[in-house]
């Protein structure tokens, strides 16, 4: 289907140089997007692999556990597309208390996109309805702190940023002008509550290239739009709980993820960029669903393990359970989780260690901090730095 570019080109001065700007047109497409044949099958199978995924969460003896892994695990990934180098064991020791030794700017942004997150998900429990608001709550958390934040946090840009180049008049895409950023995302908020709106997977399909084309922030868009897919499914009710990520899929698929985005803009190629959306949606939701079971077989095995121990394994046990919500931890943590003693712990922790379920992340005399490596192992799957 030819429909040519998706919006118009605006001259506007930048640094002393004036540039075409791109201001798209508002969705949905026109002419509508062709969904028969074998992009309907892949709707359907996308749609499937979510209800799948949902059904086994829902069945979850525990789904907060595996929600805070993954939002964690997101939250590394989402950072390292924008160049952070922190690992998820950095993310989870800096939780501790700040550990020294984790790179602090990286890691601080890993963090702010965590309460980003956890934040979009509160409030859309509370009630409170997917929209530019929220989108700027979203984005002050993402940049309360460290390099992002003097790039006016949780407000709309006023003035032109660009993409790719070393100055705007050699940049590969140059977003709309400031004054059409708030037409642009007042345009985007009618259509996700628009009555005749699509289905939740193309709306958010859609609504991401629409969200990365405005980009309506100094800093921060990649991840306030990665972020708008996952706060879409779950307002809209594909996933009671959010555990749909697409980052892993566009971190693997970095090239061909960016040309998408531009041939939707310059040639209107919706259908091409659907198709690589929901291929990616049915590929995150079967990966998701995999490694749902297998943190599961892992620890009904290291359970087993950990009831060999004789005397000590109850209290074994309790304290491997905390090791499951919090796989990093310190002694003095673990025993305060459990209600025993330091010493009790620290014997624990060290059969643990023996079991080689625990591993020593620290070579220090105190505070020593040890991780749960099986369950870090899983999480950690194509989110190495």
């Amino acid at each position: 289907m030819q429909r040519g570019t998706t919006g118009t080109y605006t001259a506007t001065a930048v640094a002393g140089e004036t540039v075409r700007a791109f201001v798209p047109a508002p969705l949905p497409p026109t002419p509508a997007i062709e969904l028969t044949g074998a992009r309907q099958r892949l709707l359907e199978r996308a749609l499937l692999a979510c209800g799948r995924l949902d059904a086994i969460t829902a069945l979850l003896p525990e789904p907060d556990l595996f929600l805070y892994a993954y939002v964690r695990r997101e939250a590394v990934l989402s950072s390292q597309i924008e160049g952070t180098q922190s690992s998820l064991s950095d993310l989870l020791m800096f939780e501790l208390d700040q550990a020294p030794g984790v790179p602090f700017d990286d890691v601080t942004e890993v963090s702010n996109y965590v309460a980003a997150l956890e934040h979009g998900l509160a409030r859309l429990r509370e009630g409170f309805p997917l929209c530019n608001r929220l989108l700027r709550e979203i984005h002050a958390r993402l940049l309360a702190s460290g390099r992002g934040a003097t790039k006016q946090p949780g407000e709309f840009r006023t003035s032109q940023n660009w993409l790719g180049g070393t100055r705007p008049g050699n940049a590969q895409f140059v977003p709309p002008p400031p004054q059409e950023v708030e037409p642009c995302m007042g345009a985007l908020e009618r259509y996700l509550h628009a009555p005749d709106a699509p289905g939740a997977l193309v709306k958010a399909a859609l609504a991401h290239v629409q969200f990365e084309t405005i980009h309506p922030f100094l800093d921060g868009n990649g991840r306030v739009g990665r972020l708008l897919i996952a706060l879409i499914l779950h307002h809209d009710g594909v996933l009671r709980q959010p555990l749909l990520y697409l980052s892993l899929y566009f971190k693997q698929h970095r090239a061909e993820y960016y040309r998408q985005l531009d041939a939707v803009r310059h040639t209107g190629d919706w259908e091409s960029w659907l198709d690589f959306f929901l291929e990616g949606v049915e590929q995150t939701a079967t990966g998701a669903m995999d490694t749902a079971h297998r943190l599961l077989a892992l620890f009904q095995q290291d359970a087993v393990r950990v009831s060999t121990l004789g005397r000590s394994a109850a209290n074994a046990l309790h304290l491997f359970d905390a090791l499951r919500r919090r796989p990093v931890a310190t002694i003095g943590m673990l025993a305060q989780q459990t209600g025993v003693s330091f010493a009790t712990a620290a014997r624990h922790v060290e059969a643990l260690v023996q079991l080689r379920i625990l591993r020593e992340l620290t070579q220090k005399s105190r505070e020593r901090v040890f991780a749960y490596q099986g369950l870090l192992d899983i999480l950690n799957e194509g989110a190495q730095a």
